[in-house]
């Protein structure tokens, strides 16, 4: 989607294996194994990437079984490219495409690093703990 006069475009897709690497290790998120990237971008529930004057600076993607569960993961924008609300907008596209083809009764989550769990409250998200839970991970 391009707004006139705008300089970002959001379009749906998933970057490439060497894009989707460099967009996280730009952004300060940990690197992943090219091999795992290659077979995990593919099976991408849906996605977008920002462009700027058509180079990629900015992704998101949600993943999931496609009815019970979701999870936003890879949010990120290139750090020249923030405060200008881009983040907000991956997530629009995000979770507005949850809310257009996803079950109401599917079960949304995502792991919100430092201040971005700010971003993600606006979209209506909270914390799991709040509800008995805890959310866990292996690393």
């Amino acid at each position: 989607m391009k707004v006139e006069d705008d300089p970002y475009e959001l379009r749906a897709g998933v970057p490439s294996v060497d894009v989707f690497r460099r967009l996280r290790t730009d952004a300060g998120l940990s690197d992943r194994d090219p091999e795992a990237v290659a077979l995990a971008l593919p099976r991408t529930w849906y996605g977008v990437v920002l462009h700027h004057e058509g180079e990629p600076v900015g992704m998101g993607r949600v993943v999931g079984d496609g009815g019970t569960a979701f999870q936003i993961v890879d949010i990120c924008v290139h750090p020249a490219h923030r405060g200008r609300g881009l983040g907000g907008r991956i997530m629009a596209a995000l979770t507005g495409e949850l809310e257009r083809r996803a079950p109401a009764t599917a079960y949304v989550s995502l792991i919100a690093d430092g201040p971005a769990r700010f971003l993600y409250e606006k979209f209506g998200f909270v914390d799991v703990a709040a509800h008995d839970s805890i959310g866990m991970y292996r690393p």
